[in-house]
């Protein structure tokens, strides 16, 4: 079996990674600043660049949604990956042996041998199928197709097969070509009875589903006999290679148009996609068996690319109330593609295949045309509940309508269609204007400033965590802690001297910040030759709702362009800090100068004078090095 890899390979694999090579993969980078790179994030949808990455600590911070990691976490995010793959794949990028607790290995050779075997399994049982949809058995199978306007080459193209009415067709072929039974089970594709395994798929018209590098994971079938008591969709189950909430059916087909056209439009069914790509939709691509979620918007953002040109995805439902709901359930999914996202259902109800049925290939080409902001689609979907000839209608419908105004993300967008829904409900723009404001308010929680205009909780940690206000950006004084920071994390070396000691002893008064220090402080800098362990160490240290905020830290690009600059503002940003510190201590000694009686304690009189005289010189002597 796989052993768990050691950690200390672990931490040498992340601190010889390269991140900006791995980024540049998935992401185009461009200079931002020595030392710094900026790229549209993979993540979220933007128009500009926030996704940072900071090699010299070996992490990415997304300043727009928040995300961050190292080049572990985003191999595993990007690849849906587990840990233990990323680290086995960065390793092999650069070419490191791992080394495993407990003797163990890593992927053996058996184990990348019985995923090949999988796949091998579901590429025989494809083109068997696919021959049997030619058998004098099938015809049930080619009239359901020829009835939905599918010829021989559109079952071709689309690699559509038959799964005869027999108990054990499929078993029997597979079995004849070297496949055990303990093999056939791990495949999903069978069934098991007390007298062994059968096959799942009878008597049904079959769809290869397959994985955007083009092999076959599964598969999806329509019942087409009357006595099938089963459902009429029957799709593979969740198995090693196939995970439902991850696969779209005709990734493979639509992945090169997808990227070209900038395009994806999400149908609901098989021969939906069929429907769409013959009549020239080729981005079409659906769901298997379940909502279209946030693996899937993953999946589908790779292929959209992030290159600044914007990109749309369009959803098709049934013009019927389950298609509505379905549009409406997309709509508060999660809104990761903001304004670039359409809905488009045809008035009459009919899909894309029954479309291009009656109406022909451009009747499909125009629906999609025809596509309308999911925003307006969900506003007047909830409009349409009231009636708004009435006056407690019309209230009654801004109340619910204003909601869903307040959920776009969209800044641009959302004034617009606050005026929009104004005009629909015949009501001033002002009146609008406040419910949707209220509706932000309440529905931000820790996105929306507080009553006193205090920001928002730097996360929401889980229950008995302590709980951290967001720094206000507005404090100077926070704002000189955070540059201090931000400069100690990305270049420790600047702590040289009594530096360490300085900063050590520094009283951070803003909560977030004063546990980062602490936690630099506990950490030392023992490590801190190695800048990428060290900040991850760190990051181990703070309580979990901050360790994203130390990743922020450590990759917000610096104002400098060259090296000397660079530490030319690192030593003014220090000597700015360890004076405001001085002035704060000076400023308490102060006032015991002024509390003490000096008739009655002279020496501590003169003590204290002596104090203040010693912090003035060093503070002027801070302000002559800066």
């Amino acid at each position: 079996m796989a052993g768990l890899i050691k950690r200390e390979d672990i931490d040498e694999v992340r601190q010889r990674t390269d991140i900006k090579e791995v980024v540049d993969g998935y992401v185009t980078l461009k200079g931002a600043g020595l030392g710094s790179f900026k790229g549209l994030c993979p993540f979220h949808d933007e128009r500009s660049p926030s996704f940072t990455v900071r090699p010299q600590v070996g992490r990415y911070h997304c300043f727009g949604c928040g995300e961050d990691g190292d080049a572990i976490s985003f191999i595993q995010k990007m690849d849906h990956s587990s840990f233990h793959e990323a680290v086995e794949k960065l390793a092999a990028r650069i070419g490191y042996e791992l080394r495993y607790e407990d003797g163990g290995t890593g992927p053996s050779r058996e184990e990348v041998g019985k995923r090949q075997r999988l796949l091998d399994a579901h590429k025989i049982a494809d083109e068997y199928f696919r021959a049997q949809l030619l058998t004098p058995g099938a015809a049930e199978a080619r009239n359901f197709l020829d009835g939905r306007g599918f010829d021989r080459a559109a079952a071709e193209h689309f690699s559509v097969g038959y799964a005869p009415q027999g108990w054990d067709s499929l078993l029997k072929h597979l079995r004849g070509r070297g496949f055990t039974d303990a093999e056939l089970k791990l495949t999903g594709m069978f069934s098991e009875g007390n007298r062994g395994i059968y096959d799942r798929f009878r008597g049904r018209l079959i769809w290869p589903i397959r994985d955007i590098a083009g092999d076959t994971i599964g598969f999806g079938a329509r019942k087409l006999y009357e006595d099938d008591q089963g459902p009429k969709y029957l799709n593979t189950p969740e198995t090693t290679l196939y995970k439902k909430s991850q696969v779209l059916y005709g990734i493979d087909l639509a992945k090169r148009n997808i990227a070209k056209d900038r395009q994806l439009v999400v149908v609901e069914g098989y021969t939906d996609v069929m429907a769409c790509h013959l009549a020239g939709v080729t981005t079409a691509v659906a769901t298997c068996g379940t909502a279209f979620g946030t693996e899937h918007i993953k999946v589908a953002r790779r292929l959209l690319s992030d290159d600044g040109s914007g990109g749309e995805v369009i959803f098709t439902f049934d013009g019927d109330a389950a298609g509505q709901k379905a549009a409406l359930r997309a709509f508060e999914e999660d809104q990761r593609f903001t304004a670039q996202t359409y809905v488009a259902v045809e008035p009459s109800g009919a899909d894309p295949c029954d479309l291009r049925q009656l109406k022909g290939d451009a009747a499909v080409r125009e629906l999609i045309g025809t596509r309308k902001p999911l925003f307006e689609f969900a506003i007047r979907a909830t409009l349409r509940r009231h009636n708004l000839d009435t006056v407690e209608g019309r209230v009654a419908a801004l109340r619910e309508a204003s909601p869903v105004v307040a959920q776009i993300r969209d800044s641009a967008a959302r004034p617009e269609y606050t005026r929009k829904l104004a005009g629909w409900l015949g009501m001033p723009i002002e009146e609008v204007s406040r419910y949707v404001g209220a509706a932000a308010k309440r529905g931000a929680g820790g996105n929306a400033a507080g009553p006193a205009g205090q920001a928002p909780a730097a996360a929401a940690p889980p229950s008995g965590m302590p709980v951290f206000q967001r720094p206000n950006p507005g404090d100077p004084v926070a704002g000189m802690e955070r540059q201090a920071l931000e400069v100690v994390l990305q270049d420790p070396a600047v702590l040289g001297g009594m530096a360490w000691d300085r900063f050590a002893a520094s009283l951070f008064s803003t909560p977030a910040y004063a546990a980062i220090h602490a936690a630099i402080r506990a950490t030392g800098l023992a490590q801190a030759a190695d800048t990428v362990s060290w900040v991850e160490q760190i990051r181990q240290e703070v309580p979990e709702p901050l360790r994203n905020l130390v990743s922020e830290l450590a990759v917000t690009p610096l104002p400098a362009s060259t090296p000397e600059a660079m530490q030319r503002y690192c030593r003014d940003i220090l000597a700015r800090l360890f004076e405001l510190q001085i002035t704060r201590i000076k400023a308490d000694k102060m006032g015991q100068l002024q509390r003490l009686d000096a008739a009655a304690y002279p020496e501590e009189f003169q003590r204290l004078n002596r104090e203040l005289m010693q912090l003035e010189m060093e503070r002027r002597a801070l302000r002559s090095e800066g």
